[in-house]
């Protein structure tokens, strides 16, 4: 069953990443990738709050294959993020490659925290 359970969340993912990408994008028209920093912020925040479901009682094994291992795999994207930062770097975009890395990074993790914060506010 597990398998299925990552196979799903990571497909919902997956499309949601894509439509996300795109619009984001589209509205933004821009050379830096507000899309892919979107989800991987989203997709932090997710992650961290279902640990901090894990962590207070939540049914472990599917919880993580479907929200943490399936959708929030399928949703977020360290490959494009390695991918979009070279690109900005070799165009010669060069302070748009480095703010993506800063900016990816923390706000990665402080959204991650705060997930993890609001989940144990919730469910402790």
């Amino acid at each position: 069953m597990t398998p299925v359970l990552v196979a799903l969340g990571g497909a919902a993912g997956s499309i949601l990443r894509y439509l996300t990408d795109r619009r984001v994008q589209a509205w933004r028209d821009s050379p830096f990738p507000f899309g892919t920093l979107t989800v991987n912020i989203v997709g932090s925040f997710i992650l961290g709050f279902s640990s901090g479901w894990l962590l207070h009682g939540a049914e472990p094994s599917s919880v993580r294959s479907l929200v943490a291992m399936g959708f929030c795999g399928g949703l977020t994207t360290f490959s494009t993020f390695g991918y979009e930062t070279v690109r900005l770097f070799l165009e010669k975009t060069r302070l748009y490659a480095v703010l993506n890395v800063l900016v990816t990074v923390v706000a990665g993790l402080t959204s991650g925290a705060l997930g993890l914060l609001l989940a144990t506010a919730v469910f402790a």
